[in-house]
């Protein structure tokens, strides 16, 4: 598994990763929210007990690229990771889309891929993975305008996971298959922000990119 003892995961992001955390610091039990984080770290204290993991959640509600990078030296690099995962994007397409009128909440193709690309470039000295995991929209029909806005998001992610060499998780691609058996509504009215259901999926997605194994057992 990528995941050692005596790591730090610092999961950033918006309210999908949020979920109601602690703030100035969401850590430790209900402090790290509702969300896929707490998840991961509830699946790593049961599967790998021997393991002692500091996991973060650096997540704040409605935030776009662009804000994300304006406090990524504070609330990610200074920190010290040893593992960092980046899920943001969502509010920069929606933002299009329930605000057509104010441009300025707005994060167009371009500035979002820029704005990633930073942050990667932050990253490059400082961690010894790092996670790049696309944006979604729960609307199984690609034709949608927001699902494909949403699409070319993802696209960028998967680019500047290739230009950097970061562990590459399609949340869209994964949701997408789920939706082959149950309607998007079983987990987020809003097609968005996941339930418990829809955060498990997530948190199997990090996992499952870290080699996680879920039939681990630990020996005394």
């Amino acid at each position: 598994m990528l995941i050692k003892n005596s790591d730090r995961i610092v999961f950033a992001g918006d309210s999908v990763t949020d979920a109601g955390r602690a703030y100035p610091l969401g850590e430790g039990g209900d402090g790290l929210g509702r969300s896929y984080v707490h998840i991961v770290d509830n699946l790593l204290a049961a599967f790998y007990p021997e393991l002692r993991i500091r996991v973060t959640n650096a997540g704040i509600s409605g935030n776009t690229s662009r804000d994300l990078l304006a406090r990524f030296d504070k609330d990610v690099i200074a920190l010290k990771p040893d593992i960092v995962s980046i899920c943001i994007g969502i509010n920069d397409v929606w933002r299009q889309f329930d605000s057509p009128t104010i441009p300025d909440h707005q994060v167009m193709p371009d500035e979002y891929e820029k704005n990633v690309a930073a942050m990667l470039e932050k990253l490059q000295s400082g961690p010894r993975d790092v996670f790049l995991m696309t944006p979604y929209y729960m609307e199984p029909n690609t034709s949608d305008a927001m699902r494909a806005r949403m699409d070319e998001y993802g696209a960028a992610c998967r680019r500047l996971s290739d230009v950097y060499g970061c562990h590459f998780i399609n949340l869209q691609a994964m949701f997408d298959r789920y939706f082959t058996f149950r309607h998007s509504c079983s987990i987020a009215w809003d097609r968005v922000h996941p339930n418990q259901i829809g955060a498990t999926l997530i948190a199997r997605e990090f996992l499952s990119a870290c080699a996680f194994d879920f039939l681990h057992i630990s020996n005394p």
